[in-house]
């Protein structure tokens, strides 16, 4: 299923299929937040650190089917599948966006 999402949103996923840690980190603010399962990463650096560490080495690629607004955000669903255990998991993606990217990303199961 193809679904529409905002450009920076687009671009993050695209480039997770990939898995290009310098094309994920485009569509972030400097000073973004990414939420990983109540852990949390503050700024580019810790970000690309999060990517080095647990998205690259298990080639976690996340492949969302559904979208719908929540308070302003939006909330993408879809599964992950990479070399992890219980792969393919679904994950929820809760993106909010600010001046055309990505100002936080959290993820949960």
């Amino acid at each position: 299923m193809s679904i529409d999402l905002p450009k920076p949103i687009a671009d993050f996923v695209e480039a997770n299929a990939r898995l290009d840690i310098d094309g994920m980190l485009k569509p972030f603010l400097g000073d973004a937040v990414f939420i990983d399962n109540g852990k949390r990463f503050e700024g580019q650096a810790a970000i690309r650190h999060l990517f080095e560490e647990e998205v690259i080495p298990v080639r976690a690629i996340f492949t969302p089917d559904a979208a719908r607004e929540d308070d302003g955000d939006l909330v993408v669903e879809g599964p992950a599948h990479g070399a992890f255990p219980g792969s393919p998991l679904r994950f929820t993606y809760r993106f909010t966006l600010e001046h055309g990217a990505i100002r936080t990303l959290e993820v949960t199961i």
